[in-house]
């Protein structure tokens, strides 16, 4: 029997939008009710196993719900965050999900419903009204798309986007001029079935059988440029664990991509080979890395998809980096992430002649289709003593539907084009979006207006002076959250856009700052190239180490000092990349 519930605002998809949706509104106190597909919360940082989340790692881009996120992983992660150096977080699945259903527990107004899947959108006419599930028939007066592919768009018939775009349509510098052999072959980008492994040391590990079908020249040089030491410590997580999500003749899988938007049958089909495709992958590593490696014990869940009757060391699904995509009232673009000609940072985005940004990020593009080198328009520059993308900002109306009212998305499903997609879908930054997904869904609910008629200005100040997790929405690389200027320079440029700067820095005052790492070290400083440090460690014997720093304080100092200058540093030793990172 269909039980039928009421609330003010439905988040469909327990995924880091969703989840980050949902918490925000609740805290608000606008009655909320969160589904999910899973029994935990967080998609991509939990249960799709990305606990070595990408962008977002300055500080002054540790802000919103995920500073936050970054604040309780550091006090609750034994062993800390410093492992991998794809990140520099990586952290136990188990841990982030925990957090996250902390956060959720501790909320009266919000009500979490777990595994059931959206089957219908519920419309009167150009209004989204809720949706049905298998157990459940929920009537919202606004309702959030947090699924991994944008489920609400194809079932509410919300106008949508799914492939690449030529770049006629939007004059995007790397997008294509006609259909080739790499579009053709995955209209998306792969997704990854990700999966931990674990060094057993002197215990002998526990031994993968082989499955059918099993070949082993899929897999032969998934290192070859990398040797398997680094390969390995690519996604190291804590207790001698490591994240398997590798695009280099890996577990990358896009074999008829299309079947994740067709008939469930399909779509079974697609899960079914990529979950084979990644145990194969542990099979081989486990017979040619030459390390006592086995998959991990109970890193996630057991519940029921293709690979749980083999090992709880398989993510609960797979790492989607692509979605259906809404056709919003603004489509984000290449152009409006990539830096300006003059500088390091993208124009701030304008709507109606107001500046429109609600989240920062600042991810490199970046795309993934296995067997192809795909050039894309560069996006990085070095800051800290280490390579980084350049930051840009998401504009509110790409939440936004063109004419459906009582809905947003807040997941990877937002209007975006598919070349910028490579930016922006990455886990901080799409916590954040959701964050301002939620913030605006609860902003309608109290002054009874459609999200389209939301004054942008109004959720802006809402996000700046969140009580708990106050979120940027300027990027400027010199104002970390904690700087007591912060808040009046992200006042300052939305209502001064012609004034912002174009290399990111903001006219502050410098600030002193203690230094917060966990280990104090003795040396000699080296300026190598420009933002290119080494440091010479009083050890013995004496041992060399990369200088990379996220706070802009010393990254300020790194660039004035003069090569034989002795220091004392505090931070934290990170033996993957041999970075001494600088807190």
């Amino acid at each position: 029997m269909i039980s039928h519930l009421k609330t003010d605002l439905l988040v469909v998809g327990g995924g880091t939008g969703g989840t980050a949706a949902a918490i925000q509104a609740a805290r608000r106190g606008v009655k909320t009710i969160l589904v999910s597909e899973t029994p935990w919360l967080g998609g991509m940082l939990t249960s799709a196993g990305v606990a070595a989340p990408d962008g977002s790692e300055l500080a002054a881009w540790q802000t919103g719900l995920w500073g936050a996120f970054l604040r309780s992983l550091r006090r609750e992660q034994s062993g800390g965050l410093n492992h991998a150096w794809v990140s520099f977080f990586t952290f136990t699945p188990r841990v982030g999900a925990r957090i996250f259903e902390q956060w959720a527990s501790q909320l009266p107004h919000l009500t979490w419903i777990k595994d059931q899947v959206p089957l219908e959108v519920l419309r009167q006419g150009d209004r989204v009204t809720g949706v049905r599930f298998a157990d459940y028939q929920i009537e919202a007066r606004i309702t959030l798309d947090g699924t991994e592919l944008g489920d609400l768009l194809a079932l509410g018939d919300i106008p949508h986007r799914w492939s690449w775009e030529w770049q006629a349509e939007f004059d995007e510098p790397s997008a294509p001029l006609e259909p080739n052999a790499v579009s053709d072959r995955y209209p998306v980008q792969s997704p990854t079935w990700v999966f931990l492994m674990q060094d057993y040391g002197e215990q002998p590990a526990p031994k993968i059988s082989p499955l059918p079908g099993y070949d082993p020249t899929l897999f032969k040089d998934a290192w070859k440029n990398y040797g398997v030491e680094r390969f390995l410590t690519y996604g190291r997580l804590p207790n001698q664990q490591y994240m398997l999500n590798w695009p280099i003749f890996g577990n990358d899988y896009g074999q008829d991509l299309n079947r994740l938007i067709g008939t469930p049958a399909e779509k079974q089909a697609f899960l079914q080979e990529a979950s084979e495709h990644s145990y194969h992958f542990a099979y081989f590593l486990q017979q040619e890395t030459g390390k006592n490696l086995g998959l991990a014990l109970d890193a996630f869940p057991a519940i029921n998809n293709p690979l749980k009757n083999r090992s709880t060391a398989f993510a609960l699904h797979p790492y989607y980096r692509e979605s259906r995509r809404l056709r919003g009232q603004v489509t984000i673009t290449e152009r409006m992430i990539l830096p300006q000609p003059e500088g390091v940072v993208a124009p701030l985005p304008l709507y109606q002649d107001q500046v429109s940004s609600i989240a920062v990020g600042n991810y490199p593009n970046d795309h993934h289709y296995p067997g192809f080198e795909f050039p894309l328009a560069p996006k990085s520059l070095r800051w800290g003593g280490y390579w980084t993308g350049t930051p840009f900002s998401i504009p509110y109306q790409s939440l936004v539907p063109e004419k459906i009212q009582g809905f947003l998305v807040c997941e990877k499903n937002i209007s975006v084009s598919h070349m910028a997609n490579g930016s922006t879908r990455l886990q901080p930054l799409v916590m954040n979006i959701g964050q301002a997904a939620g913030m605006a869904a609860a902003l309608c609910i109290e002054q009874n207006c459609e999200p389209e008629a939301l004054s942008v200005r109004s959720l802006q100040e809402a996000l700046l002076t969140d009580s708990l997790a106050p979120a940027a929405v300027i990027p400027c690389f010199n104002l970390p959250p904690d700087h007591p200027e912060w808040l009046a320079w992200q006042r300052y440029y939305l209502d001064h856009p012609q004034d912002y700067p174009l290399d990111g820095n903001c006219p502050c005052l410098s600030q002193p700052y203690q230094f917060q790492g966990s280990e104090v070290y003795e040396g000699v400083f080296e300026k190598i190239n420009e933002q290119e440090y080494h440091f010479y460690v009083n050890l013995e014997p004496t041992v060399t180490w990369q200088l990379v720093t996220t706070r802009p304080e010393i990254n300020a100092q790194f660039q004035q000092l003069e090569t034989g200058t002795k220091l004392t540093l505090s931070g934290d030793y990170n033996e993957s990349e041999n970075w001494f990172i600088v807190y």
